[in-house]
């Protein structure tokens, strides 16, 4: 019986073993291994532990080979008497460490198929308790199994050690890159300078009052992330149909007004525009859903299925369902409800690892002030906005205002808070008949 369990287990000796031996007869396929593989793929704890030596002594730099690795063992206090014997046999039943990295993918696959089958009991208990509900059952284990496919479903205190070495990878993928920024480009180079990029993990609050063109910049942001990267952008619109935001899109990317689109009353050369338009952005994987009672949890459900993901865009916060699907209509419930769902917001940008622009109305604050520029304070029901926000950034045309200003079709994007740099704020042009923004080259820091 305890055989028939032990077969059913999924597991790989032989590939284990081979990647051991590996590191030992060769260790410069050591930083590989690390690289694709953790402690806890190996299903043998005699190899688990050898596979934590050899990690260990990666990461301070100390030479790898059999009498280091067995005297850093002892150290460690997971050497017994048979330790040097399988030492010498690892390295006897390894044919080549050339193909190191294949006995690894067989690992990590096993690793992968045991996760599946723990994943799949997790799921069949809460299943049968009942706790929670059909609904919250459903979203629990969605996310147990998006958790597998985006090898994050181990969840725990983690090593700096782990930690730093991912950071060293991105570093050097900056470094080649040559692009001078770390996150996705948004296609505003000036603004880019300021905020990094497009960075995983954090959430992008765009904020102001109506009409000052924060679903316009958004969609210019999203078409440019989709063509530049080749990954996909989610956008949940909330307010406008599909059918109105691939109007937008095509004003954008036409320059062509975006009233002749609406009425039809478009010039033979302008038809010749529009189908380069349209084909430009079909090219791009945009993927819209106008549904506007969604709440954080369709949204992280829906993203989670797809496997390219790069950019998610929400239009816009104050109208989003809550946890329980009510929008919390009671005004005193109101900062409550908005702060939730900002948090998950949050939560749900580092679960998907990949930027969130998140779009939000400000109050009517700024009205009553001579100078009408956007606070923090401004955001609507603000509660917890401001502290899940990575970045925030606020609208403003002078125009808009005052008639008569030199700043005609001037838009200033101010950087209310900056986890990645300086507060300030830049000029942008404002093309209001394509909605459609533009760099400037010119900026303004330490906004106040």
């Amino acid at each position: 019986m305890d055989d028939l369990l032990h077969r059913q287990i999924p597991h790989s000796t032989e590939a284990e073993q081979a990647v051991l031996g590996s590191m030992l007869i060769d260790s410069r396929c050591v930083p590989e291994v690390i690289g694709a593989l953790r402690a806890s793929d190996f299903y043998s704890t005699t190899n688990k532990d050898i596979f934590e030596t050899i990690y260990s002594m990666f990461n301070f730099s100390m030479a790898i080979d059999p009498v280091t690795v067995l005297d850093k063992m002892k150290e460690d206090g997971v050497y017994n008497d048979d330790s040097p014997s399988y030492i010498r046999d690892l390295m006897l039943i390894t044919p080549t460490a050339t193909n190191v990295m294949e006995y690894s993918s067989i690992v990590k696959d096993k690793a992968l198929l045991r996760a599946i089958v723990d994943a799949g009991g997790d799921i069949s208990e809460m299943a049968i308790s009942g706790e929670g509900g059909a609904s919250v059952i459903l979203e629990a284990a969605e996310k147990k199994v998006y958790g597998l496919r985006q090898d994050k479903s181990r969840d725990g205190l983690e090593s700096v050690s782990k930690v730093l070495v991912g950071v060293y990878e991105e570093i050097s993928k900056a470094s080649k890159s040559g692009s001078g920024i770390p996150g996705l480009t948004t296609g505003l180079h000036d603004l880019d300078r300021s905020i990094m990029g497009l960075n995983k993990g954090d959430l992008i609050l765009i904020a102001s009052r109506p009409g000052m063109g924060k679903t316009s910049i958004a969609l210019n942001v999203a078409l440019h992330v989709a063509k530049s990267s080749g990954k996909s952008v989610a956008i949940f619109s909330l307010e406008m149909s599909s059918e109105q935001l691939a109007m937008r899109l095509l004003s954008s990317e036409s320059f062509i007004d975006s009233k002749k689109l609406q009425t039809g009353r478009i010039k033979p050369d302008e038809w010749r525009k529009l189908a380069s338009a349209a084909a430009s952005i079909s090219q791009a994987d945009l993927l819209i859903n106008d549904n506007a009672s969604l709440s954080v949890a369709d949204m992280n459900a829906q993203c989670r299925r797809v496997s390219n993901l790069g950019l998610v865009v929400v239009d816009y916060l104050q109208l989003m369902q809550s946890a329980s699907g009510g929008k919390g209509n009671q005004s005193e419930n109101r900062v409550q409800v908005v702060s939730e769902i900002s948090r998950m917001m949050k939560i749900m940008a580092k679960e998907l690892n990949v930027p969130l622009i998140c779009l939000s109305q400000l109050s009517r604050a700024n009205e009553s002030r001579q100078n009408k520029r956007p606070l923090l304070s401004d955001l609507r029901e603000s509660g917890a906005i401001e502290q899940d926000a990575d970045i925030v950034l606020a609208l403003y045309r002078d125009d808009y205002y005052n008639k008569e200003t030199e700043a005609h079709n001037i838009a200033e994007c101010i950087i209310l808070k900056n986890r990645r740099g300086e507060t300030g704020m830049i000029e942008l042009q404002w093309l209001p008949e394509f909605t459609n923004f533009s760099s400037l080259e010119r900026h303004h820091l330490d906004y106040e």
